[in-house]
């Protein structure tokens, strides 16, 4: 756990303890909630191939929407808007975050 703590410049237990609290409550959420959306599409395991593979597609930007708010309900905005930022410019969609304009 300390190599998580000095990784992401976490202070305290209670913090890192929110934190994966947060990861986890995410993970279940979006997975959770992908299913009832493929359904309200008309889209249903009669063709595995189709809804699995929209299934884990799905999963990925509810996710990304979820672990922002559930950070900010948690208190943890900050760090997980930061790790947002950072996953999306590692799966090359560093586009979609504005740049910060640099005052001079």
């Amino acid at each position: 756990m300390a190599n998580f703590k000095e990784r992401w410049n976490i202070k305290s237990n209670w913090q890192l303890f929110v934190i994966i609290l947060v990861f986890a409550v995410t993970g279940s959420t979006s997975a959770y909630l992908s299913k009832p959306i493929l359904v309200f599409f008309g889209i249903n395991k009669s063709n595995p191939w189709e809804y699995y593979s929209l299934y884990i597609i799905l999963i990925f930007p509810v996710y990304q929407i979820l672990l922002v708010s559930f950070g900010f309900l948690f208190g943890q905005f900050a760090f997980f808007w930061a790790f947002e930022k950072k996953m999306l410019r590692s799966f090359g969609l560093g586009f979609l975050i504005p740049k910060k304009e640099n005052p001079e």
